[in-house]
């Protein structure tokens, strides 16, 4: 049975090929804004009461994201079968530089459960080994959109409550309602950061500009749906309606982001999460330096541009390859 040393290593071996195949340039860029990203989100929540819990809240939300979408998992249960408690170390790991930041605010509660709610996402099934009961249930979206439907299924659905409630909670200041809002742009990242399969395109899609708009409709009109109720908290307190006619704008605009960004680099997953990544990071930062609004500004051009080309690329593969 392999150790937990040799298991980490193994990690931290497939992270550094993970980094090669993301390239240099794209690294470069991506790694900064992440960094001032989660840097300034730190220094925002740590020093505030309620804000300081919303840390573990988010970082248990993306680990376990992640760890649902593992597909190493059925390989890890044959293998080792003691490899959830690996995976417990692994998270934890993962979320201790937040933990410590926690502490040196002297948010001690706080960073503990930094620690220890991550630990427990290792305890999930994987998404698709659910697959049966997922097939049996009747889905709240219509089938066409199949990132709400399978992305929210595997696990997604049950944080929309979650943060209503906490939304709920902290409603009195416009920091609860924008927190949970965030959250749910990180459910909605996992859920377009997995490309469809070519065939499925190919038979969705005749052009790429129609098909874009249709997808924009369908992820923007259900992303709007969902972020209604944190929309009327934000309404209904000190934001105000201009404050959250603003934040629902710029909100929705990243959705549409997110869903241009898979298209734009399809149907390769790593260079579509990474963008994505870089993307949000970006917005997250978007008035802590001068040229982040310009980087958003120039993405946008090309993300549509971008776009249209690598469907049409792709669609004329699929059309020269039915014809032969």
């Amino acid at each position: 049975m392999m150790p937990l040393r040799a298991y980490l290593l193994l990690r931290i071996r497939l992270l550094g090929r993970l980094l090669r195949e993301v390239g240099a340039v794209r690294l470069a860029l991506l790694a900064p804004v992440l960094l001032a990203a989660l840097s300034r989100g730190l220094v925002l929540a740590a020093p505030h009461p309620a804000g300081q819990w919303a840390v573990p809240l988010l970082t248990y939300l993306a680990l376990a994201s992640a760890h649902r979408q593992r597909a190493d998992l059925p390989f890890l249960f044959i293998s080792a079968p003691h490899f959830r408690r690996w995976l417990a170390v692994e998270y934890g790991l993962l979320a201790l530089p937040l933990a410590v930041v926690l502490a040196v605010f002297n948010d001690w509660g706080a960073a503990l459960l930094t620690l220890a709610l991550p630990a427990t996402a290792a305890l999930l099934p994987r998404a698709r080994d659910n697959r049966s009961t997922r097939h049996r249930a009747r889905s709240l979206f219509r089938s066409e959109a199949f990132e709400w439907v399978s992305g929210l299924r595997g696990g997604g659905l049950w944080a929309w409550p979650v943060l209503l409630a906490g939304a709920l909670w902290q409603h009195a200041a416009p920091l609860g309602p924008v927190v949970a809002l965030v959250a749910w742009l990180l459910v909605l990242l996992a859920c377009y950061g997995t490309p469809e399969p070519v065939t499925m395109l190919v038979l969705a899609a005749r052009t790429p500009g129609p098909f874009l708009r249709r997808r924009l409709g369908l992820g923007g009109g259900y992303a709007a749906l969902t972020a209604a109720p944190f929309f009327w908290l934000l309404a209904a307190g000190p934001a105000g309606v201009g404050g959250a006619v603003a934040v629902a704008a710029f909100w929705l605009g990243l959705v549409a982001l997110l869903i241009l960004t898979k298209y734009a680099f399809y149907p390769n997953a790593t260079h579509i999460r990474t963008t994505q990544a870089l993307v949000v990071g970006v917005a997250l930062t978007l008035f802590a330096h001068p040229v982040y609004p310009v980087l958003l500004l120039v993405a946008v051009g090309g993300l549509i541009w971008q776009s249209q080309r690598r469907l049409r690329a792709v669609l004329g593969v699929g059309e020269s390859g039915a014809k032969g």
